[in-house]
């Protein structure tokens, strides 16, 4: 998980890298005269790490966790800093980095609400019931 702002702008150069690489490799293999299907055999691999680092933020999102996680990710992957977070909310930077080290534990849902707000996000959520219980169970069976 990206939690601070060196690893975010780490995995951005090393997504550029990957797909500069992969540009060269498409180029070189174009060359050589490579059928389509040949080169998708050789290239998907290395599409691979690329895609991972791209969607590294949203999988995130998906599969945090916990909700604390969530606002530094957000802040960090939108290019905002600490201080910048902290003037949007008008409070203390000191409060913005203490939170982020706690991972948001027990902020109240207002104070995440205006968390989410300054960080211009709208949050839907989701609610799926995975495992019924026995007494809740549908039945075709009229007995």
């Amino acid at each position: 998980m990206t939690r601070k702002e060196t690893e975010y702008h780490a995995a951005v150069l090393r997504l550029r890298a990957e797909q500069e690489r992969l540009a060269e490799h498409h180029e070189y293999m174009e060359g050589l005269g490579i059928t389509s299907d040949e080169m998708q055999w050789v290239l998907d691999p290395l599409r691979a790490f690329p895609e991972e680092v791209e969607n590294e933020a949203g999988d995130e999102l998906r599969n945090m966790q916990g909700p604390g996680t969530m606002p530094v990710t957000l802040r960090i992957t939108l290019g905002l800093s600490q201080r910048e977070l902290a003037e949007r909310l008008h409070v203390r930077e000191a409060q913005v980095s203490r939170d982020e080290r706690n991972e948001y534990h027990a902020v109240t849902v207002e104070r995440a609400s205006r968390i989410l707000d300054a960080l211009g996000v709208d949050l839907r959520s989701v609610v799926e019931v995975t495992d019924v219980p026995h007494e809740f169970e549908v039945s075709d069976d009229p007995d």
